[in-house]
């Protein structure tokens, strides 16, 4: 028996009770300042859209401050108070709160809900993170371009009680948790990037020549030119892949070209960068450029290492800055390309596309074990935080899960006599 279930048949062995939001604190309303109020020093404060982009899930010093006179007209948080975001651009991120564990009242900005208690103040906020939570919020948000809770709603939420005991030690597990998946997500990021610097670094190196070599531009050994689809022609699980403007490639099912060829966007978020490599036939957007090399000089593979490398700064420097960054074909026409004799570019290939594979794994990798821990991470949380009702019994996570595997086992049954009566 672990020590949370040792508590709970302890300290309530008919249950945990759980309550309206109301019963244990009370909510109002944050104040009215804006950021054009913020100053360098004086009394601290925090505005909602900081809740977003500057906190966690505690805080006990601020990012900015506003002046005495203006705090005397706005609402504080106390310490331990629970300060949440009740207004945002979507239903996921609505109600993102953060505890103030500060020594002295915060001013507290708009869009915001104070919740003033006695319980745990990180207990509060791990559930106010969780799967439980979430279910009954958005059972009470309203609008769509923005998203808002009011405050006088969050009164209706309901949410175990267990003893302050029981609390802290939930606390207790779930930071060392949260420290220990941050050390890890920290750890992976910086491997990944780690691993892309070096990459970028030797590519360039590879890809840097001496005077010898020959440069010509791209219009003497490509032809280049753009598609004539848009991009409400794609068709989903189509037959051939459509190149637009951005990284993710759509579908269609018919093609414009059948040939190895290098994609760039030609304008927007994407301009300069180079995404795509394709060997055979494709559709392409109207405002994307196909390169396709028509020499045996120069190795496809190898301008493509080439132009990753190499394009997006030289294209910075000669775009076309109007109300959308975009590339004009005499820019791409005058691109200098290097060109070494053939066996020293199909060596770079080699390296290069080695080297990518690499990163690529790693890209991949990475990313989905981050996420892997989060999702474990938020398993737990979320575990830790259910408890049965006050009904008369308690019911040990232990029990929870054999009682879970159980049903699901007789569900599996059911469907297997279900299919056999049918045969």
């Amino acid at each position: 028996m672990n020590r949370i279930d040792a508590l709970l048949q302890k300290l309530c062995p008919n249950g945990v009770e759980y309550k309206k939001l109301s019963r244990i604190a009370t909510i109002s309303r944050g104040g009215n300042f804006q950021k054009k109020d913020f100053l360098t020093e004086g009394v601290p404060c925090i505005h909602y859209g900081q809740i977003y982009t500057k906190y966690g899930l505690f805080a006990d010093k601020t990012f900015t401050f506003i002046s005495e006179e203006c705090a005397k007209k706005q609402k504080l948080a106390q310490p331990n108070d629970i300060v949440m975001a009740v207004t945002s651009e979507n239903v996921e991120d609505v109600c993102k709160c953060l505890a103030w564990l500060g020594n002295e009242p915060v001013a507290i900005s708009g869009h915001t809900a104070i919740i003033h208690h006695t319980q745990n103040a990180k207990y509060l906020v791990y559930y106010f993170h969780s799967q439980m939570f979430f279910e009954q919020k958005i059972k009470l948000t309203h609008g769509t371009k923005v998203v808002e809770v009011t405050p006088d709603t969050l009164a209706n939420i309901v949410l175990p009680v267990p003893p302050l005991e029981i609390q802290r030690e939930i606390v207790r597990i779930l930071d060392n948790f949260t420290e220990l998946t941050a050390e890890l997500t920290a750890e992976l990021t910086a491997e990944l990037t780690a691993r892309n610097t070096q990459y970028s670094y030797y590519r360039n190196k590879l890809l840097t020549f001496h005077t010898d070599v020959e440069i010509v531009p791209l219009v003497d050994i490509a032809d280049i030119g753009t598609g004539n689809s848009n991009t409400n022609e794609e068709v989903e699980n189509g037959k051939y892949p459509f190149f637009v403007r951005s990284q993710e490639p759509l579908r269609k099912n018919d093609y414009e070209y059948d040939e190895t060829a290098i994609i760039t966007a030609g304008d927007g978020v994407g301009v300069g960068k180079v995404y795509h490599y394709i060997e055979g036939k494709y559709a392409l957007h109207q405002r994307a450029y196909r390169i396709h090399i028509n020499t045996p000089k120069v190795e496809p593979r190898y301008y493509f290492h080439y132009m990753k490398a190499k394009f997006l700064p030289y294209i910075q420097k000669t775009m076309f800055q109007g109300s959308v960054a975009s590339i004009r074909r005499p820019m791409l026409n005058a691109f200098p390309v290097p060109v070494p004799p053939i066996e020293v570019q199909n060596r770079i290939v080699d390296v290069l596309d080695n080297f990518e594979k690499i990163c690529s794994d790693l890209n991949i990798g990475l990313p989905a074990e981050i996420e892997a821990r989060q999702k474990q991470y938020e398993y737990y949380r979320d575990k830790l935080l259910t408890f049965a009702e006050n009904s008369g019994t308690i019911v040990s996570r232990a029990e929870q899960s054999r009682a879970e595997q159980s049903r699901a086992e007789q569900s599996r049954a059911e469907q297997s006599r279900a299919e056999q009566s049918a045969d």
